[in-house]
């Protein structure tokens, strides 16, 4: 997997080669600089995982003159795998740092806000039908209504234990009478 280049190198693509050509080749969108590092931390995995491939087929060396050119070979590798893997590492907090200047006028949205919910009628939240709700709050009400529910079956229960009872004693006493 290779990455695109972070910025051009002076020359500007296509037929154009004036100044504003080569100033929009080097302005890049968040959205192509985030594909750009979500590639770059791709890469980072990959080279990872190959870099765990060699050391575990690495053997140390023992003094056995059989292995040593397989040896030098497989350390050669890793050692060029590793610098690769700088490479991306500095490539991605390029890439970051870029798009935190990108960024940096944004003012972030509460992850709140983000939720979606249903309403109780089935229709979904959309912000020109008034003031989002909140999950937490959402969650808060949902708590409220789950305690007067369960304080309305006790009650349910403690007037269903009267009647058991009531009713126990009317048997009772027909009981008796006969």
């Amino acid at each position: 997997m290779s990455t695109p280049p972070l910025a051009a190198s002076g020359m500007a693509p296509g037929p154009f080669g004036g100044p504003q050509a080569q100033q929009a080749a080097r302005e890049v969108n968040t959205a192509s600089l985030c594909r750009i590092g979500q590639e770059t931390v791709q890469d980072i995995v990959y080279r990872t995982m190959e870099i765990f491939q060699l050391l575990r087929n690495m053997q140390l060396p023992n003094g056995v003159t059989y292995h040593t050119g397989t040896y030098q070979d497989r350390l050669a590798k890793l050692q060029d795998h590793l610098r690769q893997l700088s490479i991306l590492f500095r490539k991605l907090r390029l890439v970051y740092d870029k798009c935190n200047e990108n960024c940096g006028g944004m003012d972030p949205i509460p992850v709140e806000q983000l939720i979606p919910y249903v309403e109780e009628d089935g229709s979904k939240n959309d912000d020109r039908a008034g003031p989002p709700r909140f999950a937490s709050e959402e969650r808060r009400e949902i708590a409220e209504v789950n305690k007067k529910l369960k304080q309305k079956n006790q009650q349910l229960k403690q007037i269903m234990d009267q009647l058991r009872n009531l009713i126990w004693d009317i048997n009772a006493m027909l009981a008796m009478r006969n």
